[in-house]
């Protein structure tokens, strides 16, 4: 997502010096100058804590520091005058102690100054103006001024535990909001004002009001210094710990979610499905929107209701995979989002299914009315701890809390524990942009600034910063309202490794301390995982201890493993060329025409390697897990190399989430269109679908797979479809109405260098049939059965996982394009491979072996020729067949 740059100043150093010293020459180049009104200056200096400003100010003899401040927001007229309001707070030179360069490490190097003790009792005041640091010489002219990063000396100051949001004691509202730099803070209360008081302790202004206040509308208004604008603002809110909204959230609405009348029926006594632990998850990620929209046979399309339709088709699939196995059901973002008009929505004015598999129109259709339409996946976080409300039936008021609460119960009662994906890591936007609810209260304290003072956007868009206590306090306080009013049993973390390790672990240790007796849920029965890539302003621990993969290891939370994922796929997900194949897209055992696959020799060895990535994949991701090699060598999981980075991180099963696709880019059917030979049948597509699929579901640690890909689930190759409406990201429940393959080019933001590639193979790849669909699915199903039903897949430790698990044929001699995984008394052979394969392990001659009996009853024919040589311990296995056989020959 694409934001407009900050602007910056054009006013001159020399123009200011102008205005502090008559006739002063200008200041030296490079440093910074303050913003005329309504533009952005850039923020140099950072006052850390209460004594401590960090300023790299350029070097001039007999120098002189001072943080000047003013409630006007105007510049003194003259140098050291304090007339029209503003006033100085002296600074001397002076260094970081080690606590604050363990701090902030990314400052360490930098010049310090010391607040003056004698301007102590001027900080706070100070930090409720406009505050510009400058440098000049006694009689001089000023030679530098930045303005100042303030969230450091905010924390040291007002970090606070008061309640904040609305809090209800005996059906009497207190409403508090955190806003320590405001000059005036004001309840708009259904159009009416009411005052509020400031704790001059804490930063917080509260109000507490009347029975009749439940269920009205209110906004908070603040009166502010801006550095977006330059200039004092008043800004009319809603409340960062709302817990209801008006429609496209235009107020807060007063609501305790206490209240009976919001609780669907029996949801005090909900009994939820038994909590698996997180090592042996099977998780369905599914977006709300996705789930009902182009059901048929659903009452409330598109909607939280549409869970509680007992007999869609999509409610009876969900069922079966529950049934199967499944244990989670992860729901793409369900808080309030800022991309999806509530009420008034857009629909694309063209008959799309009228128009060719290959046409560019439907994207284009789709395009006009993409920032209207009812779809979004939802990453543009508004309000942090309020449904969504465009997936309710009435987006007005508390309505939504009901109906995700139904939906919630629904989900459980089919068996399925509910996961929620979250979105701390930035918001929708900053500044004075109208979805900018934090950074119009406490401006320039939540959103991660960089060292000029703008705002980072690594992440896609404004980041925040949850280093910051407040910030960081506002994830735990919104995690645990979602864990305790709406019975949340598991957490992801969109982008976790923004997040400092200590936020994360805060998460886990306040959800640790809910109990059924006082709290209505068992906290540690809640998962959590995320994911942990390690880049932008914050990598390689450049702020903080990050939550990436590395780090989190050993800590029972997991992440996103892409080792295997890449390896079982084909190249990695930003390729230019789609061709690039994997494991179980045809590598060197059955090339497509891509001559970026490389020569034949190349393609085998880089096969083998990718075996070994899916080894290590296979363990958990383990990184001190042995094994032989396809060179032959001993190596650990970490000695594996994937793109420079050890390919095995944790230190226990559960560290690691193995997946083979999900929302982000290309579907697995997909991405198998794009690589498999392009004559490969629709049958033998399935087939390598279910194996790709395979590698997640009988890995070690839990695994997720997208919805939908057990049915085949294509979005017409495009590979970034979060804004690309219904028509691309469309969930066919009914086989009769295909996989979503062919539905046009994908959209041409995110697609067009790959439309070369898609063009020819969405007219010229059949759409599978039910056939192809429904055996997919029961595939799987089989695969889950098999998962759950076996501990030998759900091993706990590292130890564990060494001892009880192996690759018997893993060596310089190993038949490329198989696996064979010895786990306790099962054998796995994935065969990846267009042949039959006989895999033999001399080890295990004399030993009796069978197909597992799910297989061997179950739904794929083909996988029921597999065999097994007692004499010569042979596994035979059918090709593009993954088969597990079990000791004993149950």
């Amino acid at each position: 997502m694409k934001r407009p740059a900050p602007r910056r100043a054009a006013v001159s150093l020399a123009a200011l010096a102008a205005l502090l010293v008559p006739l002063a020459p200008a200041a030296t180049a490079g440093s910074a100058a303050p913003a005329a009104s309504g533009e952005q200056a850039e923020a140099q200096a950072q006052w850390i804590d209460r004594d401590t400003v960090v300023w790299q100010a350029p070097d001039a003899d007999g120098a002189r520091h001072r943080l000047l401040y003013t409630d006007s927001g105007v510049l003194p007229a003259e140098k050291g005058q304090e007339a029209g309001g503003a006033k100085a707070i002296r600074l001397a030179p002076g260094s970081l102690s080690a606590a604050q360069r363990a701090k902030y490490p990314h400052l360490a190097g930098r010049s310090a100054f010391r607040v003056d003790p004698r301007d102590r009792d001027r900080i706070r005041t100070a930090l409720r103006g406009r505050l510009l640091a400058v440098q000049d010489t006694a009689g001089g002219p000023v030679t530098a001024t930045t303005e100042i990063q303030i969230p450091g000396v905010l924390d040291d100051l007002y970090a606070t535990k008061a309640d904040l949001g609305p809090v209800f004691h005996h059906g009497r509202p207190t409403l508090s909001v955190w806003a320590p730099t405001a000059r005036d803070v004001h309840l708009e209360l259904d159009g009416r004002t009411v005052e509020m008081r400031r704790d001059a302790r804490t930063g917080v202004w509260s109000v507490s009001g009347d029975r009749d206040w439940r269920g009205k509308s209110y906004r908070y208004v603040v009166r502010v210094w801006a550095p977006s604008e330059g200039k004092f603002v008043t800004n009319k809110v809603t409340d960062p710990y709302s817990t209801a909204l008006t429609a496209d959230s235009e107020r807060s609405v007063l609501a305790d979610l206490d209240d009976r009348s919001l609780a669907p029926a029996g949801w005090s006594r909900l009994r939820k499905p038994d909590a698996a632990a997180l090592g042996s998850a099977q998780i369905q990620e599914l977006h709300i929107r996705d789930f009902s929209a182009s059901d048929r046979t659903a009452s409330h399309r598109g909607k939280y209701l549409a869970f509680a339709d007992r007999d869609s088709r999509g409610t009876r699939h969900l069922r079966e995979l529950a049934d199967a196995g499944t244990s989670y059901v992860h729901l793409l973002p369900a808080f309030d989002i800022a991309t999806v008009p509530e009420r008034e929505q857009a629909s694309p004015d063209c008959d799309l299914a009228a128009l060719p598999a290959d046409s560019p129109r439907q994207q284009a259709c789709v395009g006009e009315t993409a920032a209207d339409d009812a779809y979004n996946w939802g990453y543009d976080p508004y309000h942090y701890t309020v449904p969504e409300g465009s997936y309710a039936t009435d987006p007005d008021g508390a309505r939504r809390t009901l109906e995700f609460r139904e939906m919630v119960k629904s989900l459980n009662t089919d068996g399925l524990r509910v996961v929620m994906d979250v979105v701390y890591n930035h918001t929708a936007a900053s500044g004075q942009d109208k979805t900018s609810v934090l950074d119009r209260i406490v401006p320039g304290y939540y959103q991660r600034l960089l060292d000029d003072g703008s705002v980072a956007d690594s992440t896609c868009c404004a980041n925040t910063a949850p280093e910051h206590a407040m910030m960081g306090r506002l994830v735990v306080d919104s995690i645990v309202t979602w864990a305790k009013q709406y019975k949340i049993d598991g957490f992801r973390f969109d982008l976790m490794g923004h997040h400092p390790k200590a936020n994360i672990l805060a998460v886990r240790k306040a959800l640790d301390a809910l109990t059924p007796a006082r709290d209505g849920v068992d906290g540690k029965d809640i998962v959590l995982y995320g994911e942990g890539w390690n880049f932008g302003e914050i990598a390689d621990d450049a702020r903080f201890e990050q939550a990436t993969q590395q780090n989190m290891a050993g800590t029972g939370i997991a992440t996103f493993s892409d080792r295997a994922r890449d390896a079982v796929r084909g190249g990695g997900p930003f390729d230019e060329d789609p061709g690039v194949q994997g494991f179980a897209t045809g590598l060197f055992t059955d090339p497509n025409a891509s001559k970026n696959n490389g020569t034949e020799k190349e393609q085998k060895a880089r096969l083998l390697h990718y075996q070994d990535l899916l080894k290590v994949g296979l363990t958990g991701s383990l990184a001190d897990y042995t094994f032989t090699d396809t060179t032959g060598r001993t190596v650990t999981g970490a000695d594996v190399d994937y793109n420079g980075a050890p390919a095995g991180y944790a230190a226990a099963p559960d560290d690691a989430l193995s997946y083979a696709d999900a929302h982000d880019n290309e579907t697995l059917y997909d991405s198998l269109a794009f690589k498999l030979p392009a004559g490969t049948s629709t049958a033998d597509r399935a087939r390598m679908q279910v194996l790709a699929m395979s590698t997640a579901a009988l890995a070690q640690g839990p695994a997720l797979s997208q919805a939908g890909t057990d049915l085949l689930r294509s979005k017409s190759l495009d590979r970034n479809s979060f804004d690309s409406g219904d028509w691309f990201n469309a969930l066919h429940w009914d086989c009769r109405d295909g996989n979503g393959f062919g539905r046009g080019l994908p959209p041409a933001a995110d697609n067009e260098p790959k439309w070369p590639y898609a063009a020819p193979l969405l007219t010229g790849i059949p759409v599978p049939g039910c056939a192809e669909i429904e055996g997919t699915s029961a595939a799987y199903r089989d695969l889950l059965k098999i998962r759950t039903g076996e501990r030998a897949f759900a091993l706990r430790t590292a130890g564990e996982v060494q001892d009880k698990l192996s690759f018997p044929l893993s060596g310089k001699d190993e038949t490329p394009g198989v696996v064979t995984l010895r786990v306790d008394d099962l054998v796995v052979v994935f065969n990846a491979t267009p042949e039959e394969t006989d895999q033999r392990v001399e080890d295990l001659a004399g030993s009796r072996y069978g197909l597992h009996p799910v297989q061997g009853s179950g739904a794929d024919p083909v996988v029921k020729d597999a065999s097994y040589d007692t004499r010569t311990g042979t596994f035979t296995v059918p090709a593009r067949t993954v088969a597990v056989f079990a000791a004993g020959g149950r």
